[in-house]
């Protein structure tokens, strides 16, 4: 037993040194990502810190130390909170409507791009569509009130011109949903085109000729070369998305909610706001976002686990 002990404490040491060595040897690569792991380190895993306040009475003038642990009080607080289940069932409407309308858009888009037979008009068009991502919420959220607001958004100025009566867009609760929708895809479908548009230029351009001296249409080169290249993309980024299905985007959603949509707009992360920062309440506040990502957490893996029984690659 000793013997073998002796062996593994070597064998470890042995991988140790081995890193060391591998490291020293591409040093350059290391210190390339080290900004970048730096700031997951400080912004990711150092508030995990905080964690502690879900389980405590949390009272500023005693900080986070000094504050008594209260068990699960907070979490049976937030199952009774009146505004939480409407927003759990709000997250989970608007994010699976999210992923069922937003997910397929940038890969139509990618395939739709490549298409395209002008590299001049593609780059064109690229450009154009890529140009909302590195526009700010904020800024989203004014070009979307100045298009549909009510009393000097330009499309109820053409109605009124038109002899129509005005469309109440923005404060309609009924409404307000499918414009989360629609311009969450009009800002973020651009960027997402480039992970598939990478994927395609990947492709071996041996497979088309191939095809084409068999007959094969365009549509049928997109349908069985095209889209099967990309499965691997599709199937790490679709986990990737239903693991992410509780985290709302809240910069969207608290640029353009107000209290008429709230009833259909108001999700978990506007929740947290509320009851963090306009409430004082930063421990409840903390409990609800940590039951969030708990369930990210088991989505995550369990989509991961779903892959790999199809026979996919998973990221694990």
């Amino acid at each position: 037993m000793t013997n073998t002990a002796a062996v593994k404490k070597n064998n470890i040491s042995e991988k140790y040194k081995s890193f060391f060595r591998e490291a020293y040897k591409h040093k350059e690569l290391y210190l390339l990502i080290l900004p970048g792991l730096t700031v997951l380190l400080i912004f990711s895993y150092g508030p995990m810190y905080g964690l502690q306040l879900a389980f405590r009475d949390f009272r500023i003038v005693d900080g986070i130390w000094g504050s008594r642990w209260i068990g699960l009080d907070h979490f049976r607080l937030m199952t009774g909170h009146p505004d939480f289940l409407s927003a759990f069932r709000n997250t989970i409407l608007i994010s699976f409507n999210m992923l069922l309308w937003g997910f397929p858009a940038p890969i139509i888009l990618a395939l739709m791009l490549n298409e395209l037979r002008s590299t001049r008009f593609k780059k064109f068009t690229q450009s154009v569509l890529y140009l909302p991502f590195f526009l700010s919420w904020v800024v989203m959220a004014g070009i979307i009130f100045a298009l549909f607001s009510s009393s000097i958004g330009i499309f109820n100025r053409l109605l009124l011109h038109w002899g129509h009566e005005t469309w109440h867009i923005i404060g309609n609760p009924n409404v307000f949903r499918p414009l989360l929708y629609s311009s969450a895809i009009w800002k973020d479908v651009g960027w997402g085109t480039i992970i598939y548009m990478a994927a395609i230029a990947g492709i071996d351009q041996n497979l088309y000729e191939a095809s084409y001296i068999d007959g094969a249409s365009r549509f049928k080169q997109c349908l069985y070369i095209t889209l099967p290249s990309l499965k691997y993309a599709i199937i790490i980024l679709l986990i990737l998305r239903v693991g992410g299905m509780m985290n709302s985007n809240f910069d969207q959603i608290i640029n353009l909610i107000s209290v008429s949509t709230r009833p259909t707009g108001d999700v978990i992360d506007t929740l947290v706001f509320r009851m963090g920062l306009e409430d004082g309440r930063f421990d409840v506040a903390t409990a609800i976002g940590l039951f969030r990502q708990s369930i990210n957490f088991v989505l995550l893996f369990t989509a991961n686990w779903i892959a790999k029984l199809l026979g996919e690659e998973g990221f694990l």
